[in-house]
């Protein structure tokens, strides 16, 4: 973690219930700008309880979320979205009966520009995946997984987000896409976007991560820098199948 960069995004003793079910237990972790953050875990440990959190689609009962410096804890998901955080859910989710270009186009709703601008930033959107070029006008439920996990990403960056909460992006994807796929989010780092990755594939995410974090039953028991965790002989055991 560069201690010189500002942080974006703080969750503080983050406590979360499905009814009387304890999901997370004090979670707290912070996002670094300009940084990839992983989030590694067992099926069923709190990862996508906590991005869902921070996306104010589930209410904490306890803690705090800092986004760039203003509490978003009680937040509305729209308002958070308006705020800079877009987040790809687990299973993609598009609109599968709407063509590429209008699942792009929704993904721009929030964004007071021009018409000419958006227009830019769609051309961007097609340069970088022209895979997406050559499909805008098809149906995006007759698209590939990978390619629909692509389309689901670009619908994210469309908003322009500040910061941006990948949920298991290579979930059922062939080897190939996942590789791909993984291309595309160091090119957003890249490109500046800031990154939380939950992501089930250990290996891959601490390999392009800055840092990380490891969250087992609702609980952060291990944290470091990306590296270090990759290199860790308890984290290869669990995680990375050594």
């Amino acid at each position: 973690m560069n201690t010189d960069a500002k942080t974006m995004l703080e969750i503080k003793d983050l406590h979360v219930y499905y009814d009387n079910i304890h999901a997370l237990k004090g979670v707290s972790l912070k996002v670094k700008e300009g940084e990839i953050v992983s989030l590694i875990g067992a099926n069923g440990a709190g990862k996508t309880t906590t991005l869902q959190t921070i996306s104010g689609l589930i209410q904490s009962r306890q803690g705090k979320i800092v986004f760039q410096g203003k509490d978003i804890t009680k937040e509305k998901p729209h308002l958070i979205c308006q705020a800079g955080i877009a987040q790809v859910p687990e299973g993609r989710r598009i609109f599968a009966r709407l063509a590429v270009k209008d699942n792009l186009k929704l993904g721009a709703f929030t964004v007071k520009d021009t018409p000419e601008n958006l227009e830019k930033d769609r051309a961007k959107f097609y340069k970088d995946f022209p895979r997406m070029s050559e499909r805008k006008n098809q149906m995006a439920g007759t698209l590939s997984g990978g390619e629909q996990q692509m389309l689901a990403m670009g619908r994210a960056i469309m908003s322009r987000p500040k910061l941006l909460i990948l949920d298991e992006p290579s979930m059922g994807l062939s080897p190939l896409f996942v590789k791909e796929i993984f291309s595309v989010i160091k090119k957003l780092k890249e490109d500046g976007v800031t990154i939380l990755l939950v992501e089930q594939n250990a290996k891959m995410a601490l390999s392009i991560a800055d840092y990380a974090y490891v969250i087992e039953t609702g609980k952060i028991t291990l944290e470091g820098p990306a590296q270090e965790l990759l290199n860790n002989p308890d984290i290869k055991k669990a995680y990375l199948g050594a």
